[in-house]
């Protein structure tokens, strides 16, 4: 496993990749481990900081999701969204062809372990509001503002 750190205009990135591709990218408070970086976390914190200086609007990052079926077959459909683009945890469902499977939708987008790639912060409440996020609220509502959304 490699494991680097991007800066970011709201914390630190945690980057991890496989010889095969990310396997994940968390936000954290403070570098806390010993860096291994190789060619996909390098050039995924290329990206990165691309897409925070507002120069990317899609990642292209051959990915190593661990996860159920059902989980990858929900993070499959949030990269579909858009960079500006929001849906909620039923238009997903939907999408899914499992309209009843919207907190099952809801379980798996709080366990993406690639954020902002996997753009899970593009997922609100059915009203609009702001729901869940794993990297804070106020990191999510930056995201969103980031690609031109109100919030």
């Amino acid at each position: 496993m490699f494991l680097d750190y991007e800066k970011s205009p709201i914390g630190w990135v945690e980057v991890t990749a496989s010889d095969k591709g990310v396997c994940s990218v968390y936000f954290v408070d403070k570098k806390s481990k010993k860096t291994n970086s190789n060619a996909i976390t390098e050039r995924c914190k290329s990206q990165l900081s691309e897409y925070f200086k507002g120069k990317r609007k899609v990642f292209d990052l051959p990915l190593d999701q661990t996860g159920t079926a059902f989980q990858k077959e929900v993070w499959q459909q949030l990269c579909h969204l858009d960079f500006g683009q929001t849906a909620s945890y039923g238009e997903i469902a939907h999408k899914l062809d499992n309209p009843k499977a919207v907190r099952a939708v809801g379980a798996a987008n709080g366990k993406n372990p690639i954020s902002v790639i996997v753009p899970c912060h593009r997922v609100i409440g059915a009203n609009g509001t702001l729901t869940g996020y794993a990297g804070g609220l106020e990191r999510k509502k930056w995201l969103l503002q980031h690609e031109g959304i109100a919030c």
